[in-house]
């Protein structure tokens, strides 16, 4: 089966008239989550140190990075818009795989103020470009993520490279190539999550995405079976490689429409039990002095991917079911705040934190909880989640995401901005040059 070459077809084929209403809106939430996203992180430490090692040997000022003031080559700003964007662990995430937006709209936005690009052929290749994304991801999922590779890294830089690839208007043979020096460049490892390395991998999947189309568009060649050969991509990457997911009922079904939007600033898994122990917490106005004991009941990933007991940084406490439960029953919430630095060496949270206990449980969902707190009073009150706030069956509202996105920005942007980004996001199919949004989103 010629999958690579199949694929390029289909992406070179696809029409913006063809994508059903609702995928488009998907396209404008997933929009204004990641420039949220974005701006709010572009003053991290992640972005400062990665700023001072590129901007020496930056080209010209093309494109915008978001929330800052530095303008800079589009190769450049897709790299650090990536990794701003990814750096809270706030962004989007597909029900099953990768997180969609991060790899894409970095490289789609940084090409679109270069070229003057149009907000409907911005949405088209958005949607082409993450459909591409997650049906190669899905192809070799799970057992590429469980045996270490950071799925929205390695499937990303196809996203970015088809989405691109549309706007440039590349052909058959060109996409084929296109996707085929993507597939050359996949790359993210998950030894890296709680470093800043996990962010860079979304960020140098949107710059590599955007170079495999550039050179493509150039007729620069590769492997014309760059993800099903013997020793391509799917092969090389997994053991149980699927290539008919890459294919089957391509504009029929949209992956898009499995997006879902995180309420609470860290990795997926630990999403439910946050939300149960917030409900916890507000039903019986709990405070830590109250608390003897907190078990949990989780799935086998939550243990694998966040059971950190004594994270030391910010990023590290996004990697720790342990802080997440504490910070939710202390504060009621669970923003980019209580993932700070400070908050997870803060001694009252480092207490109670120490009281929480985990237990694997094969019959809970990788976003569910079963929650039990003792109280020293020696009462105990009980609590499953079974679908968390975010998830496809309790979905945010478009309100919600609005909200989201005015407390990531405060203090970056000024209210005037901020409600002018959220208007030309929800408007982008009507913008006559999408740049418009990243340019919205300097500051002084």
């Amino acid at each position: 089966m010629e999958v690579t070459k199949t694929l390029a077809r289909y992406i070179v084929q696809s029409r913006y008239e063809d994508i059903p209403a609702d995928v488009r809106h998907e396209a404008a939430r997933a929009l204004l989550n990641w420039c949220g996203c974005a701006i709010g992180a572009s003053r991290h430490e992640t972005i400062e140190n990665a700023l001072a090692a590129v901007l020496p040997f930056a080209g010209q000022a093309q494109a915008q990075i978001l929330g800052r003031r530095e303008r800079t080559d589009i190769l450049h700003a897709a790299l650090i818009n990536g990794i701003s964007s990814h750096v809270f662990d706030f962004d989007d995430t597909h029900a099953r795989a990768v997180h969609p937006s991060a790899p894409v709209y970095p490289a789609l936005l940084a090409l679109a103020e270069w070229k003057g690009i149009s907000g409907a052929d911005l949405v088209n290749a958005f949607v082409v470009g993450v459909e591409a994304e997650l049906r190669v991801g899905l192809s070799v999922f799970p057992e590429h993520y469980m045996i270490g590779w950071h799925i929205t890294g390695t499937a990303g830089v196809f996203g970015a490279a088809a989405g691109v690839g549309k706007l440039l208007g590349l052909n058959e043979q060109q996409m084929a190539w296109a996707l085929g020096i993507a597939a050359t460049q996949s790359s993210g490892l998950r030894e890296m999550f709680g470093s800043m390395c996990k962010s860079l991998h979304p960020g140098r999947a949107a710059q590599n995405g955007l170079t495999a189309a550039l050179l493509a568009s150039k007729n620069f060649t590769s492997s014309e079976q760059g993800i099903e050969a013997k020793r391509g991509f799917g092969q090389v990457m997994s053991t149980k490689f699927a290539p008919s997911v890459i294919t089957a009922e391509w504009g029929k079904r949209w992956e898009l429409s499995s997006n879902m939007y995180k309420p609470f600033a860290c990795g997926l898994v630990v999403q439910g039990t946050i939300d149960g122990c917030i409900q916890l917490r507000n039903e019986y106005k709990l405070v830590p002095d109250m608390i003897e004991s907190v078990d949990l009941k989780v799935s086998p990933i939550v243990f694998e991917l966040t059971a950190k007991e004594n994270p030391q940084t910010g990023l590290e406490g996004k990697f720790s079911v342990f802080h997440a439960a504490a910070v939710a029953l202390r504060f009621g919430r669970a923003g980019e705040a209580e993932f700070s630095d400070a908050s997870v060496l803060d001694p009252v949270t480092v207490a109670l934190r120490r009281k929480v206990r985990i237990e694997q449980d094969v019959s809970i969902g990788r976003v569910q909880s079963r929650i039990s707190i003792k109280l020293k009073d020696g009462s105990r009150l009980e609590r499953y989640v079974e679908h968390a706030l975010g998830t496809l069956e309790r979905p945010m509202t478009d309100a919600d995401l609005e909200e989201k996105f005015r407390g990531l920005v405060e203090g970056i942007l000024t209210d005037r901005q901020s409600r002018e980004v959220i208007r030309l996001c929800w408007h982008v199919e009507k913008l006559a040059d999408a740049g418009v949004i990243a340019r919205a989103a300097a500051t002084d």
